[in-house]
């Protein structure tokens, strides 16, 4: 009985989502809502609890849905496979591995002292550099990736300061923070910068039959990147004024430790070939080919060049990661099928119109507003597999664009600057002990806002003038 209470008190959320999730079955049914669409909505529900609270293991999570799908009998094992596996997941999978090879090659500092070369010492510039590179590189291989390699970097930077990071607060704080908010940033301009656009995209195919290609959402969201930049980095010069502005001595020591390693050898260029041989085929064969397949492509191309071995992408890739992404995909169409999607989403409609929200820009604000609360307390491919199918559905039925509510809340799932589990970039970042949660708010809040009007600005210009009707 004594494990039994102890195993009970380490894992109360656990049994506060389960017995939530069986009170909510007890109720007589709505006369709108089927049987198999509450169910699906209850399932949600105990997912979103759970990955807040994370009593358990987030993969774990992930098994659950696919076994309650077939508990409850809302769809058949066959099916729950095959809405785990299509191309949007086997991009995410492909993308990971393809960031095992990357990082393999260590070419972390070689790309710190490049980004140094061009800023200088003065931190203003550095700052702008780290922001720009980190944005580019997110867009290119995932926002995770980018933070993963450039915390080395950065954090080599803080302690070559010649001073103690925890005597240099602001400092620390305005460098890590200018990693992860420009992955975050960067993330959202590609397909590749982010599971959750390969998400949305998988979504419009599947239950609206709209076909967004890698250079059709490069066109539609990029410019939003390039106008947040400047903004990301005057808010953090403000947020954290740093105790220091001249890293010459930081920088020199990185330059010695790259000298010593020598020059680039040719498996080095021929790894940095492949990699953009496989961001051309995402780009040009996308429409044809998917986005699985070209990942796929390029992670043979590495393993068959000896650039990296089998074992390296078996420990490297966050298989877990993997699960989630395809779990919330999954629940999400569950979510469509049942008419759980709809039913919600008329609630949604019945409440804005309560409001005086009934359509169009109005609308896009509130679905953007929900989108950054969700996922500032969910990891974000989540909120964005539970949400979608919701809001899209709205747009339907409000004779709202699809693609603009999509893309408008897909972006918005980006703007998670105020948690330190808003994102995987700032998870990584609060590994580095030398933030705290309260930095995230400081810089956040205004980060949230400033980005939130940023897009509200951009759908009622921009995406008027470019997004089909």
């Amino acid at each position: 009985m004594r494990g039994f209470l102890y195993w009970a008190i380490q894992h109360k959320w656990l049994l506060v989502a389960f017995v939530a999730g069986g009170l909510l079955l007890i109720p007589p049914l709505p006369a709108d809502l089927s049987p198999k669409g509450r169910e699906a909505l209850v399932i949600a529900l105990v997912a979103m609890i759970l990955f807040v609270t994370e009593p358990i293991p987030l993969p774990t999570i992930a098994l659950l849905i696919a076994v309650s799908q077939v508990l409850f009998s809302i769809a058949t094992p066959t099916r729950v496979a095959h809405t785990f596996m299509n191309d949007s997941v086997f991009f995410i999978l492909g993308s990971l591995m393809l960031a095992v090879a990357i990082v393999k090659q260590r070419l972390d500092r070689r790309l710190a002292v490049a980004i140094f070369r061009f800023t200088g010492p003065k931190i203003e510039r550095i700052i702008f550099g780290i922001i720009s590179v980190c944005g580019l590189m997110a867009s290119l291989i995932g926002e995770h990736t980018v933070a993963a390699i450039m915390l080395p970097v950065v954090m080599s930077l803080i302690r070559h300061a010649g001073e103690d990071p925890k005597k240099a607060p602001r400092l620390s704080a305005l460098l890590l923070f200018s990693v992860a908010y420009a992955c975050a940033i960067g993330g959202l301009g590609t397909p590749s910068g982010g599971a959750r656009n390969a998400i949305m995209i998988e979504y419009w195919s599947r239950l609206y039959h709209i076909k967004v290609s890698y250079f059709d959402w490069i066109k539609y969201a990029y410019p939003l990147v390039i106008l947040q930049t400047p903004v990301l980095w005057s808010v953090l010069l403000r947020r954290f004024k740093p105790e220091k502005t001249d890293l010459s001595t930081a920088i020199r020591k990185l330059k010695a430790q790259v000298l010593w390693e020598g020059k680039m050898r040719s498996r080095d260029w021929l790894a940095v070939a492949i990699f953009i041989f496989t961001l051309l085929m995402w780009v040009f064969l996308s429409g044809k080919i998917g986005l699985g397949t070209p990942a796929f492509i390029g992670v043979s191309l590495y393993l068959i060049a000896g650039l990296v071995e089998w074992e390296d992408l078996n420990a490297g890739v966050n298989w877990g990661v993997f699960l989630i992404y395809a779990s919330t995909i999954s629940l999400g169409v569950a979510i469509e099928e049942t008419g759980a999607a709809g039913w919600v989403a008329q609630k949604f409609m019945q409440a804005t119109s309560a409001m005086d929200i009934h359509a169009g820009f109005p609308l896009l604000a509130s679905v953007a507003v929900l989108t950054v609360a969700v996922s500032s307390f969910i990891s974000r491919a989540p909120a964005l597999g539970i949400l979608t199918p919701i809001v899209l559905s709205v747009a339907r039925d409000t004779g709202t664009s699809v693609l603009a509510m999509g893309f408008a809340t897909a972006l918005a799932s980006a703007f998670t600057y105020m948690t330190v589990i808003g994102s995987p970039p700032n998870t990584i970042i609060f590994s580095s002990g030398y933030v705290q949660t309260k930095d995230y708010l400081r810089a956040g809040v205004w980060m949230t806002v400033a980005s939130l009007l940023l897009l509200l600005l951009y759908a009622e210009t921009y995406w008027r003038l470019v997004l089909p009707a």
